[in-house]
């Protein structure tokens, strides 16, 4: 009844109950309940909510509360704010919540645009049924639930590489203490083993010679047919090529330095030129400013070649992605190079392929040099031999008399 009564003042005023509880009644008419307290004999203030939200017999029991954390040694305020944390740190615990922090570290890494592409995919699409689930109540029997579906529509790679991108979420989620544990790991062995995907590549000799001389024949647009044939000179990957620029090359030194976040092992791969590779470069050279780019998209020199631009070119000569794809050229290096007695290690090398003994691998990189210089030269000329080499047959005719175009092979 008192509280009820009471009215505000030119100045804040208190109503006292017991044991160091009151309420403050503000000029502006507010009703406020405070607690007095010593702790180690220095007096505190505890505030325990505003009136009538917090009713009197709710400020009395938390003010017993307060007192007996007293007598058990502990500081009201503190753990006040201990609880607050942990209201908000509870608040943030959605899978989405720590799913969106786990996207923006990755673009802080500076992921290549194609991971970052499949992360989001991973997230925002295959993971929807998990966005408002509190991330530490996520079970494993829902992860494989999740993972069983996506395998179910064939796509076993994508189950595997959503497992890893769920596994890393979980783990940003232990370590901000807003999960216990990773449900991921219960169910690495339950998923089917992935089924290797083969590039189809030209690998006679014959055939690839006739493919040359198609592309030299080739129509369509210049940047493409010269971007086509520096990857199978360079024996490099079609992303790797579609975005080489002019800050990457030294043509005093004939190189070219691919930086680490378009290389697949994430390490820069430093590619010899040969003559006739460095001749493509030199004729590609956009030199204006604000243009980077050696073989532009169509559209804007400013712009990559679309991923789909070697293969469509190849689609238009006649060649199907049974019997050639743009990735396949470098395994069409690596066989030919390999069947005429190159050593092995050196086309490893040249390719960028990762070994697995780290001290080989530091050895390959530095000792190689010389030997990947010669072998690029090499194959380059071997390239325009079997180009220049006569067939008995008119461009397109080998294919179309049944004689075997590709050998699927991995790359």
């Amino acid at each position: 009844m008192k509280i009820r009564k009471s009215k505000s003042r030119d100045k804040p005023y208190k109503l006292s109950d017991s044991n160091g509880l009151f309420l403050l009644v503000k000029p502006n008419g507010a009703k406020l309940w405070q607690q007095k307290y010593r702790h180690f004999g220095k007096e505190r203030l505890l505030s325990h909510g505003p009136y009538p939200g917090i009713t009197l017999a709710q400020a009395r029991q938390r003010r017993d509360e307060a007192r007996a954390l007293l007598a058990d040694g502990g500081d009201p305020s503190v753990q006040k704010r201990l609880d607050q944390i942990e209201a908000e740190t509870q608040a943030r615990t959605t899978f989405i919540l720590v799913a969106e922090e786990f996207i923006q570290q990755a673009r802080d890494r500076e992921l290549a645009e194609a991971t970052m592409r499949k992360k989001i995919w991973h997230v925002h699409t295959l993971a929807e049924v998990l966005h408002y689930r509190p991330i530490n109540e996520i079970t494993s029997a829902e992860i494989l639930h999740l993972l069983k579906k996506v395998e179910r529509s064939g796509r076993r790679e994508t189950a595997k590489k959503l497992r890893g991108t769920l596994s890393a979420i979980f783990r940003l989620a232990i370590v901000t203490l807003r999960a216990e544990n990773d449900p991921t790991q219960a169910v690495k062995g339950a998923l089917l083993p992935v089924k290797v995907t083969h590039r189809s590549a030209i690998t006679d000799e014959k055939v690839f010679g006739q493919f040359l001389r198609d592309l030299d024949a080739y129509t369509g647009t210049g940047v493409i047919k010269d971007a086509l044939l520096f990857q199978i000179l360079t024996m490099t990957r079609p992303g790797e090529v579609r975005g080489a620029k002019q800050q990457e090359f030294d043509l005093n030194a004939a190189t070219w330095t691919i930086p680490a976040e378009r290389m697949k092992m994430r390490r820069d791969h430093v590619v010899p030129l040969s003559t006739q590779a460095l001749e493509l470069v030199r004729q590609n050279w956009i030199d204006v400013k604000g243009v980077e780019l050696i073989f532009p998209s169509l559209n804007s020199n400013r712009k990559w070649l679309s991923e789909n631009a070697f293969n469509s070119a190849m689609r238009r000569m006649g060649y199907s992605k049974e019997e050639v794809t743009a990735h396949g050229f470098r395994a069409t290096a690596s066989t030919i190079l390999n069947t005429h007695g190159f050593e092995g290690d050196v086309i490893e090398a040249a390719l960028a392929h990762q070994d697995q003994n780290a001290i080989r691998r530091t050895y390959n990189r530095t000792t190689y040099w010389d030997q990947r210089t010669d072998l690029m030269q090499a194959w380059a000329d071997l390239v325009e031999k079997l180009r220049n080499k006569e067939s008995g047959c008119k461009a397109g005719a080998g294919r179309k008399s049944g004689i075997p175009v590709a050998q699927i092979i991995d790359s």
